[in-house]
């Protein structure tokens, strides 16, 4: 790790506009930081700044975005209101990073992608703009297939952006010009071929809270498929939100996650399912529907039709009102 200069702050005017990065749990940036991928010359600490509320509003929840991830999940106006968040709070890290991690630093979490991460690799367009993108001709089994570009394939890995995705939530920016909200669908950046510009953060701008909307009716799911049963990242997942009435769709929310360089909401799969009797035919469609711009390569291919399981049998969990633990995928 190299030197860089500490400061912590105890009040959000204090901490806008300040140089470098912000610490919150330290999850990711103290990793990143010993891995000499993140190499800041400054460090605000901004644990002790009073942004862990979670109350209801305007008929949802704002969250404050130093909540921490095992706050969230646990609270009952999440667990009541909108489940898929619960669910993908629960399935993602441990229970020790879960105490620690906030919902801010989730959601600003970078890639687990091994050529971003382990400096040996030259070429990682994300760490070293213009050196190339190791994993295309490289190891790419866990790397996205929608959303991805000649320059970059990496996989966005939160479970929670998935989820906050799908229940439509939005991001309270505060910086030095002032407050703005961002939706979060339209925070996180594609790749294109400017990837290691990830995320609509203007310089000296910090987090402060997550809002989610009053959610839709219906039941909500989130189904993670992944090679060990714990402390893994997606190889594919699903929010689901249905509301059925008379047995026809009348709403519906998707978001898929472990394909996408971004947490990834699929309008095509919700035109699909909107109108249309609830059955497995309809959520057939749907899923094609939401993979029809899919790009794999070689080693990753089997990811388009592990995600079409993935999207029916999350539908079919979220139409019976029940919960999906990812066993028996077929």
């Amino acid at each position: 790790m190299r030197p860089f200069e500490y400061a912590r702050v105890t009040d959000v005017a204090g901490a806008v506009g300040q140089p470098g990065r912000f610490l919150a749990g330290g999850t990711t940036l103290i990793d990143l930081m010993k891995l000499d991928v993140e190499r800041p010359a400054h460090v605000t600490d901004i644990s002790a700044l009073p942004l862990t509320d979670l109350v209801e509003h305007h008929g949802g929840v704002r969250i404050g975005a130093l909540a921490t991830m095992a706050q969230v999940a646990e609270h009952v106006l999440i667990t009541s209101r909108y489940p898929a968040l619960s669910n993908a709070l629960l399935a993602g890290a441990s229970q020790q990073i879960r105490n620690m991690a906030s919902m801010g630093g989730n959601v600003m979490q970078r890639t687990r992608c091994p050529y971003f991460r382990d400096t040996a690799f030259q070429a990682c367009n994300k760490r070293e703009p213009g050196s190339g993108c190791g994993a295309i001709q490289g190891h790419h089994r866990k790397q996205a297939i929608l959303g991805t570009s000649e320059a970059c394939i990496a996989l966005h890995a939160s479970d929670a952006s998935v989820a906050l995705v799908a229940y439509d939530a939005v991001l309270t920016l505060q910086g030095p010009d002032g407050e703005r909200e961002v939706a979060l669908r339209d925070f996180n950046l594609l790749p294109g071929d400017t990837p290691h510009l990830e995320h609509d953060l203007r310089e000296g701008e910090l987090i402060t809270a997550l809002t989610l909307p009053a959610p839709i009716a219906g039941h909500g799911v989130y189904l993670k498929v992944r090679d060990r049963e714990s402390y893994e990242f997606a190889l594919s997942s699903c929010a689901a939100v249905l509301d059925v009435q008379d047995g026809v769709v009348r709403a519906a929310r998707v978001a898929l996650g472990g394909v996408g360089t971004k947490p990834w909401r699929s309008p095509e799969a919700e035109a699909a399912l909107t109108g249309q009797p609830a059955t497995r035919e309809t959520f057939e469609a749907a899923a094609h529907a939401a993979l029809a711009g899919a790009e794999p390569l070689p080693q990753n291919a089997f990811k388009v039709p592990l995600t079409a399981r993935v999207i029916v049998r999350a539908l079919l969990a979220a139409q019976a009102g029940e919960s999906a633990d990812g066993k028996g995928i077929a």
